[in-house]
């Protein structure tokens, strides 16, 4: 049996059904699609459907006549950026259903073992240090400058994850109450190095840094693109493996270790993946908010509570929903473009609200 399947008893779980699981993950690919669609043809030069087809079909290197503009504007700039924010909210909402199978709670999100803030805290270091007011060593800025934002936030990510799961195991075992409890130390411990950055930061700094930490889609190119998507994608798809697993622990870490599961290296794994999928999309976009807390919930209403379902469907339904609160966020005040970071908040935390009221009404674990 492999290490990270389950018995047959687990298998036997209730499930959604295989035409209602099937049309529910269709429909969310056709969600994300029609919002990659919408993210092409809005902007401050509006371009049609028709138009865009006849940039596609024309291809990258040649333009329709007329729509010479509209193809630069496409295949520089704006697929780019789909593609990239396709990516991250894929990344970061498959990295919060994860993690909310492998907690078994699902309030759980990517910040919880310090990722996040870890991937901050990394990025912040680039951005001020070579500005500040201290002297750095001729190799340490030599280094900094050969990381650079994206590769410190990865960084910062991973050592964060790595740490929580190193602080988080006693006994031979990796412990959730213990983890959420080291997950909170280091989400204090990097705001409190990342507020003595802004201290010592001059003014261009501060500014590069909060804006990053909004998150922000703006500087999305194809090199950055070429190095997140293939990432993401692979990490999404070990992720999947895990599914039978996390519904068997879903029962309890006993019952699932008699049913055959391997429960320490399901949490490990788990965890091992979410963080590499969070550093990602934070080294590519910055902080974004509510995409991997929120959007496994509207999965798990729409799909039921099947990981079989709900690990792909939640990164489908992140891909979209990032899309297309990108395209909002450049839409809302134009010319002034919204940090996307901040409208998945302004948005995500009074859908979670309403999560929590639904369920409270119901009965509800949440």
């Amino acid at each position: 049996m492999s290490g990270l399947a389950v018995g047959e008893g687990a298998r036997a779980l209730p499930t959604t059904g295989p035409g209602r699981g099937a049309v529910g993950l269709g429909l969310l690919g056709a969600g994300a699609a029609l919002a990659a669609g919408a993210g092409l043809c809005f902007g401050a030069l509006p371009i049609t459907a028709g138009e865009l087809w006849q940039i596609a079909a024309a291809g990258p290197t040649t333009a329709p006549v007329g729509l010479e503009t509209a193809a630069t504007v496409v295949w520089s700039l704006r697929l780019p950026r789909v593609l990239l924010g396709l990516a991250v909210g894929a990344a970061l909402a498959g990295a919060g259903a994860t993690l909310q199978g492998v907690f078994r709670n699902p309030l759980a999100d990517p910040g919880v073992v310090g990722a996040s803030a870890g991937a901050a805290l990394g990025a912040a270091l680039v951005i001020v240090l070579p500005r500040a007011p201290v002297a750095l060593a001729p190799a340490a800025a030599v280094l900094l400058d050969l990381i650079g934002v994206p590769g410190a936030a990865f960084a910062g990510a991973a050592a964060a994850g790595l740490l929580a799961l190193r602080l988080g195991r006693r006994g031979g075992q990796t412990r959730v109450s213990e983890l959420l409890l080291v997950g909170v130390a280091l989400n204090a411990l990097c705001g409190a190095g990342l507020g003595l950055l802004m201290a010592i930061s001059d003014e261009v700094a501060l500014r590069d840094l909060s804006f990053w930490m909004l998150g922000a889609l703006g500087g999305a190119t194809w090199p950055v693109v070429g190095l997140t998507l293939p990432v993401v994608t692979i990490g999404l798809a070990l992720t999947l493996p895990l599914a039978p697993s996390l519904d068997a622990l879903a029962l309890g870490e006993g019952p699932a270790a008699h049913l055959g599961v391997r429960v320490e290296r399901v949490k490990a794994v788990g965890l091992s993946l979410s963080a590499a999928l969070v550093g990602v999309a934070v080294a590519a976009a910055g902080m974004i908010g509510f995409v991997g807390l929120a959007a496994p919930h509207l999965v798990r209403l729409l799909l039921g509570p099947s990981h079989r379902l709900g690990l792909p469907g939640s990164a489908l339904l992140g891909a979209g929903l990032l899309v297309a609160a990108d395209t909002l966020a450049r839409l809302a005040l134009a010319p002034v473009e919204l940090p996307v970071g901040v409208l998945t908040t302004l948005l995500g935390a009074p859908l979670f609200f309403g999560l929590l009221l639904r369920d409270r009404r119901a009965g509800g674990a949440t």
